[in-house]
């Protein structure tokens, strides 16, 4: 009996240590990051990507994914500060979406780019971003070196 409960915590222990860690914080007070990212932003007069998606979603793990490593990892680094708002199963943060302009039925990842004073400069409201998968990190480059380009 206890080599099997120590074999059944070890699969346990594995299993839990295998899971995907969470691209979008559940508990996150999404309005408070998005402050604190503006104000981070101010001095540089640099634009806040703010990115709509959830942990179910595929998409959003590579674009979060792209966001980390690759082409697009320098481009987003050197071009905007970046707050990740969890929508959960489009029942969080939807109406800060829908203030900026972003419908969420069109599909996620979504992004909306503000200026450092608050300002929207750019929103995703046709799913753009929503075949981030298929799009690849050349897609998704090409995807943020044009909205950067505006948003300076």
């Amino acid at each position: 009996m206890r080599r099997r409960l120590a074999a059944l915590m070890m699969v346990v222990t594995g299993l839990a240590a295998a899971a995907p860690t969470a691209v979008y914080d559940e508990a996150a007070d999404a309005r408070a990051d998005i402050q604190a990212a503006l104000g981070a932003a101010r001095p540089a007069h640099q634009p806040v990507l703010v990115v709509f998606g959830a942990n179910w979603c595929g998409d959003c793990k590579v674009l979060d994914l792209a966001f980390k490593s690759g082409r697009s990892a320098n481009l987003i680094e050197q071009h905007f500060k970046v707050v990740k708002v969890n929508v959960g199963r489009f029942d969080r943060n939807v109406e800060i979406a829908e203030g900026y302009g972003v419908p969420l039925k069109n599909g996620i990842p979504a992004v909306a780019v503000l200026s450092d004073e608050g300002k929207v400069v750019y929103a995703t409201r046709a799913g753009e971003l929503a075949d981030a998968r298929k799009m690849g990190d050349d897609g998704i480059y090409s995807f943020f070196a044009q909205v950067a380009a505006p948003a300076k």
